[in-house]
């Protein structure tokens, strides 16, 4: 694999992870809300169910790959398609207040991933954008989805140790940081389609 896609692979992948989705805002409003101490069961739960969705993710394209490979070629412009929706959609957000959890369990923050789909639409669509075109062995599949779970779960880490510094800052400058995420996702769909 070419040295420029695992580079944006890694920046679609950071991106992807970085931004706010459910999981993040999650682990951030229970930190603020509870602490680190009360509030690890929940994270424990969100970066466990991040490795077992990445892995139904790999076994998803792994099975499309060997029983239907011509859909590969279509997933590709869906993921790109999918990428510039993440793109507009992030240059337009605002951001949101959302309510505190009541509850920082373990299994809030494992199913919540099972119904997150920005994490298996993140995983399929790096998969097929960046990897499939050099290899669809089941064993590389897992790899990079794994590579994405460690990503989202250092994001997600991120977000729980700085809350309160990223969200100030987020909320004074999110105009910008988001138009400057989303012009670097434009690169990642040019480099999906070329």
């Amino acid at each position: 694999m070419p040295g420029y896609v695992i580079g944006n692979f890694f920046v679609y992948s950071m991106i992807n992870a970085f931004t706010p989705g459910p999981g993040n805002i999650l682990a951030l409003n229970t930190v603020t809300n509870y602490g680190w101490k009360k509030g690890f069961p929940l994270f424990f739960g969100i970066f466990s169910g991040y490795y077992v969705v990445q892995m139904i993710c790999a076994v998803f394209v792994y099975g499309v790959s060997t029983f239907l490979p011509d859909v590969l070629g279509v997933m590709k412009y869906v993921g790109a398609a999918y990428i510039l929706w993440l793109a507009v959609h992030i240059a337009v957000s605002r951001p949101d207040e959302e309510d505190g959890e009541r509850s920082a369990s373990f299994w809030k923050g494992f199913m919540l991933q099972f119904v997150n789909v920005k994490i298996y639409l993140f995983g399929i669509t790096a998969l097929t954008g960046y990897v499939t075109n050099f290899s669809t062995s089941l064993s590389v599949l897992i790899f990079f989805e794994l590579v994405i779970a460690t990503i989202g779960t250092v994001a997600t880490s991120a977000w729980i140790g700085m809350g309160l510094v990223i969200q100030k800052i987020y909320l004074r400058h999110y105009r910008l940081i988001n138009i400057i995420l989303a012009v670097t996702l434009l690169e990642c769909v040019y480099s999906i389609l070329k």
